[in-house]
C-alpha cells in the first residue's frame, strides 16, 4: 500500500519562488513574518494551506507589490485584496486634482506622471522642453516617457551626457527587476540599453547619479530628477504610479526654464 504524497499547489510554489528571488532562507522568512520554520516548510511542501492572513502576513513580509499580494493570495485560493480602479475612476478624482495641482505647482519647472510601464498619464506645460524635435511616432499616445528619453530619434541626440544619463535611467529599471522579475519590463530595459552609447569612467566618475544634461534652444539645461511613489496607496493603479519632477541644478537653468514658461 502505497501513501499519496501531498503536491506543491500554486500557493506553495509561488511562495517557494518568491523566497528564492529574496535570497532568504525558510528561517529568514520565518522569521520576518513571525511564524516559524517548520510551518513554512510545510506550506511550501503543500502540506499546509494558509489561512488568509498569513498570506497577506508573508505578502508583506516579502515586500510585494499591491498587484503581487493579489497574485498570491489569488493562488492560495482567496479572493485579492485590493482594487485596480485605474487613471480615470471617479473614486480617484479627489487624488487626481490633487496631483494635477502639484504639476502646476511645480512650474516653470518639469513634471509629469507615468504609469508602471513609464507611459505618460499626465504632464505639466514645462514638459514641452522635453518633447521639442522629437518624432512624431514617438509622441503619439500611448507615449512611453523612458523610450522618448534614450530613442536617437526622441531627446537621445539632445542630452549631452547621454551614456552616463542613459545608464543612470536603466539602472533604475534593473533595480526594479531585481525586486519584481518581469520578463516585458526585462525586454524593454534591453531595448532602452540598445540606444546607449559605452561609456568610459574616467578617473572622476561618481556613478550613474548624475544631473540630466538637455540641449535646447536657447541653452544647455542641468536638471536634477525627483521621484515619487505612492506607498500607503490601497489601489493598484495609484500604487503604480509615479510622480517625476525635474528641478534646476545650477541658476542658469532656473533662469532659461523661468523665461520660458514663467
Amino acid at each position: 500500500m502505497t501513501t499519496a504524497v501531498a503536491q506543491p499547489g500554486p500557493f506553495a510554489r509561488e511562495l517557494r519562488r518568491w523566497r528564492g528571488l529574496r535570497r532568504w532562507s525558510q528561517l529568514d522568512l520565518a522569521i520576518r513574518a513571525d511564524t516559524t520554520q517548520r510551518y513554512l516548510s510545510y506550506l511550501e511542501q503543500g502540506r499546509s494551506q494558509p489561512g488568509r492572513a498569513m498570506v497577506v502576513r508573508l505578502a508583506e513580509s516579502l515586500g510585494l507589490t499591491l498587484r503581487e499580494r493579489n497574485a498570491l493570495l489569488t493562488a492560495a485560493g482567496y479572493a485579492p485584496a485590493f482594487d485596480e480602479s485605474g487613471w480615470a475612476a471617479p473614486e480617484l478624482g479627489p487624488i487626481r486634482d490633487a496631483l494635477r495641482s502639484v504639476l502646476h505647482g511645480h512650474m516653470p519647472y518639469p513634471a509629469l506622471i507615468v504609469d508602471r510601464h513609464s507611459v505618460l498619464i499626465e504632464a505639466n506645460p514645462a514638459m514641452d522642453v522635453f518633447f521639442d524635435g522629437c518624432a512624431p511616432e514617438l509622441l503619439r499616445p500611448p507615449v512611453n516617457v523612458r523610450r522618448l528619453a534614450l530613442h536617437p530619434d526622441g531627446l537621445g541626440p539632445r542630452v549631452l551626457n547621454l551614456p552616463e544619463w542613459g545608464r543612470h535611467v536603466t539602472e533604475g529599471l534593473r533595480t526594479r527587476l531585481r525586486v519584481s522579475p518581469d520578463p516585458d519590463l526585462e525586454d524593454f530595459v534591453a531595448e532602452l540599453e540598445s540606444y546607449l552609447p559605452p561609456t568610459d569612467p574616467g578617473p572622476g566618475y561618481l556613478g550613474f547619479a548624475v544631473p540630466l544634461r538637455l540641449r535646447c534652444d536657447t541653452g544647455e539645461l542641468r536638471l536634477i530628477t525627483t521621484l515619487t511613489s505612492f506607498a500607503t496607496a490601497t489601489d493598484i493603479s495609484l500604487s503604480e504610479l509615479q510622480l517625476e519632477a525635474f528641478l534646476p541644478a545650477d541658476e542658469a537653468t532656473a533662469q532659461i526654464l523661468r523665461e520660458r514658461f514663467g
